[in-house]
C-alpha cells in the first residue's frame, strides 16, 4: 500500500517557479515508479514527469528543460521543480504510483495509487 500526498502548489506569475512535493509513504523498496500528472477541467490527464526505481527520469515534451523531477535517498519523497512557468501550466497536479520503468511511468493506466492533487495557477 502506497499513500501519496502532494504539497507545494500555489499561484505565481509567468516566469516564476514552484516546487511540488509528493510524500510517498510505503514506496521505499516497493519498485513503484512515481509520475507527476496534471489535469485541467474538461481535459484528459497528462503525464508531466516520472521517475522509476532505477532513477530514470522521463519528461513530457511540453515541460522538458523547465521541470525537474527528483527523489530523496529513501525514495519516499518525490519533488517536481517547476521553473519558467507559463499560464498553460495552470492545472491540478497529481502524483501517482505505479509499476513500470522509464517512459511507461508517464501513462496513467499503470497508476495504482493517486494523491488528492495540488493546484498550480500561473498568471500572465
Amino acid at each position: 500500500q502506497v499513500h501519496l500526498e502532494e504539497s507545494g502548489g500555489g499561484s505565481v506569475e509567468s516566469g516564476g517557479s514552484l516546487r511540488l512535493s509528493c510524500d510517498a509513504s510505503g514506496r521505499s523498496n516497493s519498485g513503484y515508479c512515481i509520475g507527476w500528472f496534471r489535469q485541467i477541467p474538461g481535459k484528459e490527464r497528462e503525464g508531466v514527469a516520472s521517475i522509476d526505481r532505477r532513477g530514470t527520469t522521463t519528461y513530457a515534451h511540453s515541460v522538458k528543460g523547465r521541470f525537474t523531477i527528483s527523489q530523496d535517498n529513501a525514495e519516499d519523497t518525490v519533488y517536481l521543480q517547476m521553473n519558467n512557468l507559463k499560464p498553460e501550466d495552470t492545472a491540478t497536479y497529481y502524483c501517482g504510483a505505479g509499476r513500470g520503468l522509464g517512459s511507461r511511468c508517464l501513462y496513467d493506466y499503470i497508476i495504482d495509487y493517486w494523491g488528492k492533487g495540488a493546484m498550480v495557477t500561473v498568471s500572465s
